[in-house]
Order: C-alpha cells, then structure tokens, then sequence
C-alpha cells in the first residue's frame, strides 16, 4: 500500500506501508547500524520514536526467537531503503514485514533514507507521521506543530510488578527504566541474584532487600521527567555501589546536582567511539541517547568525568569521588553491537565484592 512519511518541518517522503495498515506517529530519529533491527525494535528506550535506518537493506536475516530486548515493543515505527521480503538466516523465524503485523505496528519503504537523515542531522529531531498516500499533507503538518507526545514513557514501559531472575551470586536490585534484556544476561552470566523493580521504587523498599549492588538501566525520554529518581539515588548513595547506564547515568548526575541537555540529533548505533580518559584506550560502543550530562556543570559535584565520545566530545561516563558509583552513557551490553566494554559488568562485581569486605 502506498504511504507517505511527512515531517513537521514540511519535508514529505513517499514509500510503500509494511506490517500493520496503520497511521503512526513520533519522534523522528536516525541509527547508524548496519545490523540489529530486531534488537532496535525491542529496546524500551524507542518507546515514542520512529527510527530511520541509515544502512540501506533491512529485513535480510529475519526476525528469531533470541534477539529480543522486551517481550512488547515500544517504538512507534520504523523507515527503511528496502524491505527484504524473502529473509536467509539460519535462525530465521519469520520476516520483519510479519512481526510488524502481529505486532500491529507500522512502518514504510522505499524512502531516501540517506536524505532523511541530512534532514536530520540538519534541523535535528522532528516530529513525524506515516499516513496514506492521499492524506492531505498541510493539514498533517499543521497537526504535528501542535502535538505534544507524552513525557510519562518510563512509566509506559517500566515493569508493573517485581520480578526475580535467580542466582547463587551476589544480590544486585535492577531499577527498570526501560530496561534491555541484555542488561539481565549480563548479570546472570556472573551468576547475580537478580531482582527486577518498577521505576518507583523508593530507597527504603530497595534497602529491605539488603542488595549487594544496584544497577540502573536504560530508558526512554528526558531524563528530568523522571519523577522521584533523585530522591532514590540520593537514599542509596554510599549504602550500597550502584551502576547506571544510559538513562541511568543521566539520572546520576542529575541527582548530584549537574545537569542534561538534549542532543540536536542524538547517538544511535553500534560504531561509537568512547575515550576512557583512566586508561587513554578507545572502546566502540554501542549507543541509543538523545540526552547528555552537561559537562560545564560537573564542576561543582562530586562527580568526576571518566568516559568521553570521541565524534563531538560530550560525556559518555561518571564517578562518584566520595560513594562506589559509576555510570556511562553507551551500552555496555551491547544488543547489538561490539562487546568492547562488558568489562564494566566486571568492575561492577569487584566494586560490590569490595564494599561488602
């Protein structure tokens, strides 16, 4: 079926529909990644946005049963070059265009992804909408000016209830913001005794269960809609070592006083490269950020600066100078990506294992 995606900023691109026949809206951004479109799909962080794919053949290995982030997706769309209808892997299950169906989410081929992209990149994140071909364009512009999506996406896909993922190891509480699978693997493969909690949570709720460690996820949005996670980080600095990534490393800082800014068209991919400023060694990372710890106001924290990206200099990680906290901005569980830095998962341990002696 004929679509067409039109920008808020008046750009309009034509391409044929796949997955479900729906119109579908959100926030426009752009992921460098040549793989893991399913990964994507699934990352709670999506939750509101519709992803440009800048590589241009998508869909070619399937969709399997491995590679999820999140049993629901969360994204609201996804704009490709070309759709691979006929998909080679063999762990291939079903296609793309089929798991949008089932999923009833909507997508759209057939674009010039690579000027999408210079669009973005030039004017920075804009809303946008998949609608029919015969949809009338001005007033769908009109219509996205005026929209203003909701600020409560951490709440939207953040658990309900707690849940356990066992282990014989040590006890490490997981704030869910949003979080990936990946960061459960992660935990399990070190034999962590994981337990998973809702967004808010309070400090006194987590301290009953007498943690080893916490770990703070990912997620969606801006991380100053966060209601009440200052207030949690703050009742656990220095009574148990925390670990943020992502989000979780936004809602850090903000918590010891810096602050975040948006990002004119954020990091997105798996081919980030990050300086540890420690080490002077260069990882490449995988990433999906809109927003960035504002380095000016790191100054009159205790917060001091570890990790930095390499293409435009911003913060990609913290230390606490005072508690065993730390936090970076990319994906140490990759999912997809390069596995370049899981040794954080590592230093996350001998941190816990420390503290507790």
């Amino acid at each position: 079926m004929k679509k067409k995606l039109i920008l808020e900023s008046g750009e309009v691109f034509h391409g044929e529909g796949f997955g479900a026949q729906l119109e579908t809206e959100g926030e426009v951004v752009f992921n460098t990644g040549m793989t893991g479109y399913q990964e994507l799909i699934s990352d709670p962080s999506y939750c509101g946005q519709m992803v440009c794919m800048t590589y241009p053949l998508i869909g070619n290995y399937g969709i399997n049963r491995d590679d999820y982030e999140s049993i629901e997706p969360a994204i609201k769309g996804l704009i490709v070059k070309e759709l691979c209808d006929f998909p080679s892997n063999f762990r291939h299950q079903i296609s793309l265009d089929e798991l949008f169906k089932k999923k009833k989410l909507s997508g759209i081929s057939g674009i010039d992804t690579r000027k999408l992209t210079r669009v973005l990149r030039s004017k920075g994140v804009v809303k946008g909408r998949i609608v029919d071909e015969n949809a009338d364009e001005n007033e769908a512009i009109q219509s996205l000016k005026s929209t203003e999506f909701p600020t409560n996406q951490v709440e939207m896909v953040s658990t309900k209830t707690p849940y356990a993922n066992p282990g014989r190891g040590l006890n490490v509480v997981l704030v869910d913001f949003g979080s990936k699978l990946g960061i459960l693997r992660e935990l399990t493969q070190r034999d962590c005794d994981v337990k998973v909690v809702s967004q808010n949570v309070t400090a006194e709720e987590i301290l009953l269960m007498n943690p080893d460690g916490i770990m703070l996820s990912n997620g969606p949005g801006d991380p100053e809609d966060v209601k009440g996670a200052s207030e949690l980080i703050n009742g656990l600095l220095g009574k148990v070592p925390i670990f943020g990534i992502c989000l979780g490393h936004q809602l850090i800082a903000l918590a010891c006083g810096a602050k975040t800014f948006k990002l004119k068209f954020g990091h997105r991919g798996g081919n980030h490269p990050v300086l540890d400023l420690a080490k002077n060694k260069v990882a490449i990372t995988s990433q999906n950020h809109g927003y960035a710890v504002d380095q000016e106001s790191l100054k009159n924290t205790d917060l001091e600066e570890t990790h930095i990206a390499l293409n435009d200099r911003t913060n990609e990680g913290l230390r606490h100078k005072i508690h065993p906290c730390f936090s970076v901005q990319y994906h140490p569980e990759a999912s997809p990506g390069p596995e370049d830095a899981n040794y954080l998962f590592d230093e996350f341990i001998e941190l816990m294992e420390d503290f507790k002696k």
